[in-house]
């Protein structure tokens, strides 16, 4: 069976508490003690554990930080793009859905997975090539997150962006020169597209947006972190459909 290597305690705990296959946890024999509660996580799922020298985590995790404890799991499943839309109709509510656009900082990734699920939304959707795939750093970044946010990894975002379009979703992009993200309606089937930390949103998938979308920025740097820009605009959206919800219900 093919594996993927999960390295770092938050995502090795987040692994073990889905139900996604788990062939063998390791756990540094240095760090044994500090790590059982891991390793009974594994033994009550019948998981093997295996005590090793810490340098054997190292050399199997390379640069990745392992902080005692590693895993070989089964690899990330994915979705397509109807899949994230059945979920929003299954729930009964209008489709939210993040595009990463070329994201290549696995750690800005994982950190937009992980405000992504913690905010609501059905699913985010991300390039086959051209940015980070879902790594251990990923994994760790999301703090689990990865592992429960249904992921759609496309061949081409600017045709997600049509099939989207095409599904009646109305696509945001996230660039500085647009327009005030509070000032936005963003209250109805939306899709956020966030890009790469280099050079923003590609010139195509921008073109191909509804309407563009941005942060004020009051400082002398002007620009922003990906995930942090991701995240502020993703909990407006969310501050938009709470409102909204709240009116409706009146």
């Amino acid at each position: 069976m093919e594996t993927e290597l999960i390295c770092g305690r938050n995502a090795v705990i987040e692994l073990l508490k889905t139900d996604r296959a788990v062939d063998t946890v390791y756990i540094s024999s240095e760090d044994g003690e500090k790590l059982s509660y891991i390793a009974a996580m594994a033994r009550e799922k019948k998981i093997v554990v295996k005590n090793v020298p810490a340098s054997k985590l190292t050399k199997m995790c390379g640069r990745e930080r392992h902080q005692g404890v590693a895993a070989w799991a089964a690899p990330t499943e994915y979705v397509d793009i109807d899949e994230i839309l059945g979920i929003a109709r299954s729930k009964n509510e209008d489709p939210f859905v993040i595009i990463a656009d070329g994201i290549e900082d696995p750690h800005n990734l994982g950190a937009i997975i992980r405000t992504a699920e913690c905010a609501g939304a059905h699913g985010l959707v991300f390039p086959k090539r051209g940015g980070s795939s879902i790594t251990s750093a990923v994994q760790r970044a999301s703090a689990g997150a990865a592992n429960r946010l249904p992921l759609a990894r496309v061949p081409n975002i600017a045709a997600a962006v049509r099939h989207l379009k095409d599904e009646g979703v109305f696509v945001y992009c996230a660039d500085m020169d647009g327009d005030y993200c509070a000032d936005v309606d963003m209250t109805g089937p939306l899709a956020l597209v966030v890009g790469s930390e280099g050079e923003g949103v590609s010139r195509l998938v921008k073109q191909l947006c509804d309407v563009t979308i941005s942060l004020p920025l009051k400082g002398e740097i002007q620009s922003l972190n990906a995930s942090v820009a991701a995240g502020a605009i993703i909990y407006e959206i969310v501050r938009q459909r709470i409102n909204s919800s709240r009116s409706k219900s009146k």
